[in-house]
């Protein structure tokens, strides 16, 4: 049985289909919603820290000061411990800013379905063991990683983004596009402003309203590369 602690920024950016692979396999998690109010935990009994995203910017200390503690607990986790994490979309930036990498705003956010392939280092990597080197992704960000902190190493990119997967040390990752998501995640975040106003920006009105239908076909394929994801990064903490 696995222990994970889980960093949520916003009710409805949960980690979506992985409850369902966690439950499955017995494992325990508990969900921390830092932009509620609610504190770091002590990170002693995990065996794992999966951080998830939200419409707030890693830089956004002043408006959310809660950024600090997490990023500090972030670095801790992984620089300090050695322990395994994986970033989803603002987590994934996340690790980036926690460990002295710079992030900032895209040209134009990157919204809906695109693909994405993996590097010479991500074709290595056990974290895309059993997946294809290019695939299509959900994404849902108007902020990158621009510059990569010390150390870590780019798995995966696109034309739009070139930094969408990283590996620092052993066994801290990060992806930028969402492989959580369930039949729920489109109409969900439809209803959040922030993300309504960067769907807009990047679809158009048209676009927008075909994103829900467009991703329902396609989740059954989702699904299972998020099992394969899950599984490789559940035996690459086994392995320590």
């Amino acid at each position: 049985m696995m222990r994970i602690l889980v960093f949520q920024h916003l009710a409805v950016e949960h980690p979506g289909v992985f409850r369902d692979l966690w439950a499955a396999r017995g494992d325990q998690y508990r969900a921390v919603e830092l932009d509620a109010g609610e504190p770091v935990p002590d990170l002693d009994g995990f065996d794992l820290l999966v951080a998830m995203g939200g419409p707030m910017d890693v830089w956004q200390e002043d408006l959310h000061p809660w950024l600090v503690a997490e990023k500090a607990a972030i670095a801790t986790w992984v620089r300090d411990l050695g322990r395994p994490y994986l970033g989803v979309c603002l987590g994934h930036q996340l690790l980036a800013a926690a460990l002295g990498g710079e992030v900032g705003l895209m040209a134009r956010p990157e919204v809906g379905l695109a693909e994405v392939e993996l590097t010479p280092e991500g074709r290595a990597d056990p974290l895309f063991a059993g997946l294809p080197d290019r695939c299509l992704t959900f994404q849902w960000h108007g902020a990158e990683i621009r510059r990569l902190p010390p150390g870590g190493v780019v798995l995966a990119g696109n034309a739009a983004c070139p930094v969408q997967a990283i590996r620092w040390g052993r066994h801290a990752y990060g992806v930028q596009y969402h492989v959580e998501i369930t039949p729920r995640t489109v109409p969900d975040w439809q209803a959040i402003p922030e993300y309504a106003a960067s769907l807009q920006a990047a679809l158009g009105v048209d676009g927008a309203a075909r994103l829900e239908g467009d991703v329902a076909e396609r989740l059954p394929a989702f699904g299972a590369a998020a099992w394969r994801l899950d599984a490789n990064l559940t035996a690459i903490v086994g392995g320590g």
